[in-house]
């Protein structure tokens, strides 16, 4: 006689769907809260000014996200951990310092700015004429580099080896530049003598070679012409004085040549110091002194290079900002008379 009641299979799979059914809506909910936990963790933080935040050498993840939300930029520093993990990215955070500006900010946003390292840069203007010793006072005072530090790469021998000069006197050249904090002083150095050569090309080497200027004495030149002139329209007529007289075998006699020389200087050039006997002293010595009294712009190192066609001999400052040229002595005697024994 057949067994009329039901089998083990047709009661389990009643439990079975009823097993599933749980399990299905307990992960249903499990992945509801993530996904509400997820959009809270991960939404826009909004900060309502400028922040700078900065990430250390070494520092962890985790302890760039918990800065991170202190400050506001996250709202959960554990979501943006995931999140770092998740695109690869958890180990390629730069080492800098970073400034916010107010806004709203997604946590990928802020993690991309911190992975492709776009730093806040300390910017330092340098005015041409500056001296190499005047150049490390500017840049330590704008908080890049330390300045005995420069003082020490002044003179050190691999260093300047290295960068293929004798001295980085009229090598430094003037321009706005814009460093990362803790950038070393090595780097700054190196990063001005590059942008000089740079400007060195070969088309002005060229013609200062026409000149009978090597490229030490272009900078040399330019130098001296950059400290006299009174402006960048005169520079082509002090250029030519001075190969004028060095082609004459005359002394320069350029007074900023002389002032370098002293080291010290009170502002009050004297016949004394006119013929104080230092290597820089072009009343003394004939020919280009031995090395460049400051570093020159580029208008100075073209002037250099090309100088006016012109015969002229002496100049003087008319106390206007500008200069009287002579092509005699006796015509620049008058102009001193005129311009600077009346004052």
């Amino acid at each position: 006689m057949a067994d009329s009641s039901p089998s083990n299979e047709s009661t389990a799979l009643p439990k079975q769907r009823r097993v599933f059914k749980k399990f299905f809506a307990a992960g249903v909910l499990v992945c509801f809260a993530l996904l509400v936990l997820g959009v809270y963790a991960l939404r826009p933080c909004q900060i309502d000014r400028d922040l700078f935040f900065t990430v250390s050498s070494g520092q962890s993840l985790a302890a760039v996200a918990r800065t991170l939300h202190r400050d506001g930029l996250i709202a959960d520093p554990f979501a943006f951990r995931v999140l770092a993990r998740w695109h690869g990215q958890g180990r390629k955070i730069q080492a800098g310092s970073y400034r916010f500006a107010a806004g709203r900010y997604q946590p990928g946003s802020v993690l991309q700015i911190l992975v492709e390292g776009r730093v806040e840069l300390v910017q330092c203007t340098l005015p041409e004429g500056m001296t190499a010793l005047e150049v490390a006072h500017r840049c330590s005072a704008a908080g890049i580099g330390q300045l005995e530090r420069y003082r020490a790469l002044f003179s050190d021998r691999d260093f300047l080896n290295a960068l293929g000069v004798d001295a980085l006197e009229g090598y430094l050249f003037p321009e706005t530049y814009r460093f990362a904090p803790g950038v070393s002083e090595s780097s700054v150095l190196t990063t001005m003598v590059t942008e000089m050569r740079r400007h060195l090309n070969k088309s002005l080497l060229t013609a200062a070679a026409k000149q009978g200027l090597n490229e030490l004495q272009l900078l040399t030149l330019a130098s001296i012409i950059q400290k006299e002139a009174g402006n960048v329209e005169e520079m082509p007529l002090i250029s030519a004085v001075f190969h004028n007289r060095l082609k004459r075998g005359m002394l320069l006699q350029a007074d900023p040549t002389v002032i370098y020389g002293l080291g010290e200087f009170d502002g009050n050039l004297t016949r004394i110091h006119l013929r104080t006997p230092t290597p820089y002293n072009t009343y003394v010595h004939r020919g280009l002194p031995p090395g460049p009294i400051a570093n020159p712009g580029l208008d100075a190192l073209t002037a250099a290079a090309h100088p006016a066609d012109e015969n002229y001999l002496y100049f003087v400052a008319t106390g206007d900002g500008v200069h009287y040229f002579s092509k005699t002595l006796k015509e620049h005697n008058r102009a001193v008379r005129r311009y600077q024994l009346r004052r």
